[in-house]
Order: structure tokens, then C-alpha cells, then sequence
């Protein structure tokens, strides 16, 4: 057999190729596996709305906690004063229970009729029997009188004890909330914190666009609404018309178009944000009233005024403000009062919004509300077409 040949080395010049194209590779791969695109300006809009969101969910959990919690601790205290009154009666039964004891034992070591026997006046001894008599009689209605008080405090003691529990699960349960809530905030603040003034200014004109956007097309409804009623106001007169003249009477005389003015073309339309009057008065004037005077306020999650509010805070002190309580939670808040249609809406209702109604304003008419939004920004009035509406309630 021939000798196997061994394979020559690479020579210096292919072994530089070969680690230089290694090395571009391990750079490649490396690359590949660690670089992340930057996310856009609509996806860091996109999750700071979602964290403001899921952030203000759990807002008005914290709120409905915070509302069982004050309301637990109310119980708690009317208990344990009602358990404190329990033993004052039951030490003053207890001192009286003793005396009529004492006084039971000094008289009764001796058998009556013995007593009788020894005693040198009957009669003055016959008077001490029917009072022990009736000192037995007190020992009696006594220990029965203990007896209810004892199962009396016993109750409310128990009943002390289970409010107590309640109360320290709500104040976990609220505790937890506010962790969330806090954490929530953090997120977004940290996502804002990372764009420039430029991309923030981007951020807020997208939101003043989206809100311009949905009082377009809410006065466009409107609009559209009003040329449908008119048209079947006009369809209606006009069969009235006919039937009279079928009738042989005589039409109504008919108004020329002409003649009717048309509206000022120099009467500008308002601004998507500008607040229309306050009603005259009433109720829903109250209310409406004290809502565009929070206007520009600071939001402040579980705030109920009167520097800042939060969402359902605001609408609790508006109603406060017409002298109607309402609960402090928005879900709470739509349980109240009569659903309202979107076309029956009148100013002081109720709006409320997302699938687990979590956000409420105050609608002022013209297909707006004042509501406060969420952290970082000021009570406003706002098209209620920019969030998914769900419904309104008049208290």
C-alpha cells in the first residue's frame, strides 16, 4: 500500500480569511440575536394610554375598597362601644349580684324554723324572712338579667371580631390597589420619560387632533339628525295638507322659502373645547356649574376635591353640589338614577364609558362633558366620542 499523504497547513494569508470571516459572523450573529427595533411614538402613545387605563381600573377598586374600609371601620367602632357599654352593665350586675350574695349567705346559715324557735321576737323575725324572700327574688331576676347581658356581649364581641377581619382584608385588598396603581404610573412616566420635548409635543397634537376629530364628527351627527327631524316635520306637515285639502278645506298658507333668514355667515362656529353657557337654573344647573368651575384643576387619582379629583370624585361633588349623594365609585354611580338614551342626553347627566365603566364625566350639552381625565392632566371639557361611550344615568 502507498504512504497516506497528511494535508498541508492553511497558509498565514488563509488563516487571516478564514478568522476575519469568522469573526464578521460572531459580530453578525451577535447582532442579529440583541438588536431590538425602537419602538414608534404610536406605540409608546399605545401602551402610556393602555398603563393610564388599566392605572385608572384600578383607581376606582381603590376608591370602592377605600369607601367598604370607612364604612367597615364605622361598624367596627359602633360595635365596640356597644361591646364597652355590654361590660359596664355586666361589672354594675356583677357589684349587685355580690351584695345580694353577701346578704343570702349572712341569713341563710341557720334553718329558718330553727331561727324561729331562737328568736325572741316571731314577729320581727317573720318581717327578715319575707325581705329574704324578696332579696331571693332579686338574686333570681339578677342572675337571669346576667345571664341575657353575658350572650348579649358575646354576640357582639363575635360580631366585633368578624368586622375586624373585614376590615383587615380591605385594608390588604386597598393596599394592594395602591401598589398596583403606583406601579402602573411608574411605567408610563418612565415610557414619557424617554422621549424627547419634540416626540411629547408629537404625542399631545395627536391628542388634540383625536378630540377635534370626534367633535367633528359629533356636530356632523347632530347636523345630520336635525336635517332627519326637519325632513320628517316637512313630510308630516305636508300629508297634513293634503288631507285637508281632500277634505275640502282650506290649506294652511304656505311660507316661502325666502323669506325664512338664513344664519349669519359670520357667526364662527365654536371650538371643539369651548364650554357652552350654564343652564339658567335648576338641579342640573348646580351641577353643571360646579363642573366648569373645576375646570384646569390637576387630576389626582382617589381625589375627591376640592384642589383635584379624580373621575368619579368630580362627579360625586358636582351632585354634592345640587344636594344629591351619590356613591363614590363609577360603577356604583351607574346603578343610580334612570338610563338615558344618547339622543335623550340633557346637561347634568351622567356619561359613562368603557365596557367596565370605569370613567364618568358631566355632560354639558352640545355632545360634550367635563371629566377628569387621568394623571398628568387638568379637568376638561371633551367630545364624549372620543372614548367608547356605554351610557348615561340621571340621579
Amino acid at each position: 500500500m502507498g504512504k497516506r499523504r497528511k494535508p498541508s497547513p492553511p497558509s498565514r494569508a488563509r488563516l487571516a480569511v478564514l478568522t476575519t470571516a469568522v469573526a464578521g459572523g460572531a459580530v453578525l450573529a451577535s447582532g442579529t440575536a440583541h438588536a431590538e427595533p425602537a419602538p414608534t411614538l404610536a406605540s409608546v402613545k399605545e401602551q402610556v394610554d393602555r398603563l393610564n387605563e388599566e392605572a385608572e381600573q384600578a383607581i376606582e377598586r381603590f376608591n370602592g375598597f377605600q369607601e367598604k374600609q370607612q364604612k367597615l371601620q364605622g361598624e367596627a367602632n359602633r360595635i365596640q362601644e356597644k361591646v364597652a357599654r355590654g361590660q359596664e352593665a355586666m361589672n354594675e350586675l356583677r357589684t349587685q349580684l355580690g351584695v345580694v350574695g353577701a346578704e343570702q349567705y349572712r341569713n341563710n346559715g341557720i334553718d329558718p324554723g330553727i331561727q324561729l324557735m331562737l328568736d325572741s321576737d316571731p314577729a320581727s323575725y317573720l318581717g327578715r324572712a319575707s325581705v329574704q324572700d324578696q332579696v331571693a327574688g332579686s338574686w333570681t331576676d339578677l342572675l337571669k338579667r346576667a345571664q341575657d347581658e353575658q350572650r348579649k356581649l358575646d354576640q357582639e364581641r363575635t360580631e366585633a371580631a368578624a368586622t375586624l377581619a373585614d376590615l383587615d382584608a380591605v385594608g390588604a385588598s386597598l393596599n394592594a390597589q395602591k401598589n398596583q396603581i403606583q406601579s402602573k404610573l411608574a411605567q408610563s412616566e418612565a415610557l414619557l420619560n424617554k422621549l424627547s420635548a419634540e416626540e411629547r409635543a408629537k404625542i399631545n397634537a395627536q391628542e388634540a387632533a383625536d378630540k377635534a376629530k370626534a367633535a367633528a364628527q359629533q356636530a356632523a351627527a347632530a347636523e345630520r339628525a336635525k336635517a332627519a327631524e326637519k325632513e320628517a316635520a316637512d313630510k308630516a306637515k305636508a300629508a297634513a295638507g293634503k288631507e285637508t285639502a281632500g277634505k275640502g278645506g282650506t290649506p294652511a298658507p304656505q311660507t316661502p322659502a325666502a323669506s325664512t333668514p338664513a344664519p349669519a355667515a359670520s357667526t364662527p362656529a365654536p371650538a371643539a373645547n369651548t364650554p357652552a353657557p350654564p343652564a339658567a337654573g335648576g338641579r342640573a344647573a348646580a351641577i353643571v356649574q360646579f363642573a366648569y368651575a373645576q375646570l384646569g384643576k390637576p387630576y389626582g387619582w382617589s381625589r375627591t376635591g376640592p384642589s383635584s379629583f379624580d373621575c368619579s370624585g368630580l362627579t360625586g361633588a358636582a351632585y354634592r353640589a345640587a344636594d344629591v349623594s351619590l356613591p363614590r365609585t363609577s360603577q356604583e354611580q351607574w346603578k343610580v338614577g334612570t338610563r338615558i338614551g344618547r339622543g335623550d342626553l340633557q346637561p347634568g347627566d351622567l356619561v359613562f364609558f368603557y365596557p367596565d365603566l370605569h370613567h364618568v364625566g358631566v355632560y354639558i350639552g352640545d355632545g360634550k362633558m367635563i371629566h377628569a381625565p387621568r394623571t398628568g392632566k387638568n379637568i376638561e371639557v371633551l367630545p364624549i366620542g372620543v372614548m367608547p361611550y356605554m351610557g348615561a344615568v340621571r340621579p
